[in-house]
């Protein structure tokens, strides 16, 4: 019978192992790509191997000059903005997960504690939303957002972004909040707290894990979305991050190197978040298998 469960053991262990270098796999791909030339990449397509190590394509990103050969003429001229759409896509993404997790933490409360007919009726008329195609909604989202002159904004981008993250960051944190017990609120609440102030003081630090679960969600979902940025601006100053790297797909040209260097460095903030909120995202993830 031991035996058998080593045999076991050693089997799953191999899985994971072989689960994580296939994770692993596209990253090592990205990071070969990234640091040599785009000569030496398209040279042998078969070796994945790079022949040489260089940072140029980094310092080209960064200051928008260095491109080897005659490439700068094929390049747009937005490929020098990496600073500043590498900013617009932190600052989007860091303020769209604080206001989805604001307005979902008070919204999840409510439908979690409130037994009324409404408050489930909310819930799911709320996660019907985002069953409608984000592309039929494109046209009268950008004559309203031209209306209210957030065209080419940050502000524009924010606050659409909201509109379609906020029902998934209600449905996660409602799930969540209906695993805490009362209890501690009930006595919160005979204690003298009112229910806005249990609220605060002890659902909230309750749910952390859940939170983090969700705000780890939120902004990679933020950092990768392409459709609402690329539509509501058109100026470099607000272009974020992936609309840089549609903007380097040409009918003339494929940059791979540059692309590759772009998305080296647009892992980092994902990496990093998910890194420091690890224990967090992790206990709120087994908190919600084991109770829910």
């Amino acid at each position: 019978m031991e035996g058998r469960k080593t045999h076991w053991k050693v089997i799953l262990w191999a899985a994971n192992v072989l689960a994580i270098l296939f994770l692993l796999l596209p990253i090592v791909a990205i990071f070969f790509g990234a640091v040599q030339t785009e000569k030496e990449l398209i040279s042998d397509v078969r070796n994945p191997l790079p022949k040489g190590f260089t940072l140029k394509n980094f310092r080209a990103i960064l200051t928008g000059e260095g491109f080897e050969g005659g490439m700068a003429s094929y390049l747009p001229p937005n490929v020098g903005v990496l600073p500043k759409a590498f900013f617009n896509s932190t600052f989007v993404s860091l303020s769209v997960t604080f206001l989805c997790l604001t307005f979902a933490s008070m919204s999840a409360y409510a439908i979690s504690r409130l037994k009324h007919r409404w408050t489930k009726g909310f819930l799911y008329v709320s996660l019907a939303t985002r069953l409608v195609p984000l592309m039929t909604l494109m046209v009268p989202l950008y004559v309203s957002l031209r209306k209210l002159n957030l065209l080419n904004s940050l502000t524009g981008i924010i606050l659409t972004e909201v509109g379609f993250l906020l029902p998934y960051a209600i449905w996660i944190l409602t799930g969540f909040f209906g695993t805490l017990p009362r209890d501690l609120e009930e006595a919160a609440r005979i204690d003298g707290c009112s229910r806005t102030q249990a609220f605060l003081r002890i659902i909230l630090p309750l749910s952390a894990p859940g939170i983090a679960s969700c705000g780890v969600i939120m902004f990679i979902l933020s950092w990768n979305e392409l459709v609402i940025p690329l539509i509501i601006s058109t100026r470099p100053e607000v272009m974020t991050i992936p609309v840089l790297l549609a903007g380097l797909c040409s009918d003339k040209f494929l940059f791979f190197t540059i692309m590759m260097a772009i998305c080296l460095i647009a892992l980092t903030p994902s990496v990093v978040l998910a890194l420091l909120l690890r224990k967090y995202v992790v206990q709120g993830l087994i908190s919600g298998a084991l109770k829910g």
